[in-house]
């Protein structure tokens, strides 16, 4: 599995709606901090492989969805489990705290 980059709003609602645990990330190409969480999602990818899904929404591209999602800060990153959204975390944060959350949700999926 890899980033995917959500091009359309389809594209996020129908891997909502597929279930298990899904991380989106609303961001924009000129924001520093969303560039910096690039790297943090794909380690991330990489090691929960396919129990989770990261999403890349360029807020500029998709404003309905982050209006939708309630983004008021960018980067904004929600993790969303059964189609709901469980955690929501604005701002850059260390690699470690996404893992807290998808921790709880990834490994109820794996099962």
């Amino acid at each position: 599995m890899t980033v995917i980059n959500a091009g359309h709003a389809d594209t996020v609602r129908r891997q909502l709606q597929e279930g298990g645990t899904v991380l989106v990330d609303y961001g924009a190409p000129w924001c520093a901090p969303c560039r910096g969480l690039l790297p943090v999602l794909e380690e991330l990818d990489e090691e929960y492989g396919s129990n989770i899904t990261i999403l890349k929404v360029n807020c500029d591209e998709l404003p309905e969805l982050a209006a939708e999602a309630g983004v008021m800060g960018l980067p904004t990153v929600i993790v969303y489990n059964g189609g709901q959204p469980m955690e929501k975390l604005v701002g850059l944060r260390p690699k470690s705290a996404y893992q807290g959350v998808l921790d709880k949700f990834a490994a109820a999926n794996s099962r």
